[in-house]
């Protein structure tokens, strides 16, 4: 086991470090989320998908669509 280890202990850290990232990526994503902020930084009003992610009544209360 010990072998092992250290003859994958590169592959081992790669791996962590890239699960962190995710992480804190993903944990970024949901607090913008719960904050009610946009995920690419513009307007609604620009996007195409802009129907998709939020109700047309949302949109025309909070001023997003045209």
């Amino acid at each position: 086991m010990i072998g092992w280890l250290a003859a994958n202990w590169v592959n081992i850290l790669v791996i962590a470090l890239v699960a962190v990232a995710v992480f804190f990526a993903a944990r970024s994503l949901i607090k913008d989320k719960k904050a009610g902020k946009c995920s690419c930084g513009c307007k609604c009003s620009g996007c195409a998908m802009a129907d998709k992610c939020h109700s047309r009544k949302d949109n025309l209360i909070n001023n997003h669509m045209p």
